[in-house]
């Protein structure tokens, strides 16, 4: 485990805890949710610059690779 520290306004801090909101468990969500968010579009990112490298090939192109690399096996 870390420990993680932040300063929040007074009213926000006493509001949440009239609610009864679980610091821990939301800042947990929270930092999952956009660790996930934020692997998701470098992963987009990545697979858009893959297609945009793959425009030109056909299907023959990519026969002739996936043959090319089963008999390099």
């Amino acid at each position: 485990m870390a420990v993680v520290s932040v300063r929040v306004k007074r009213e926000l801090k006493e509001e949440a805890e009239k609610l009864k909101i679980n610091f821990r468990d939301l800042v947990e969500r929270a930092l999952e949710e956009e660790i996930w968010k934020r692997k998701a579009e470098l992963l987009k990112s990545k697979v858009d610059l893959a297609l945009q490298a793959m425009e030109n090939l056909t299907v023959e192109d990519w026969v002739e690779a996936l043959r090319e690399a089963r008999r390099e096996r």
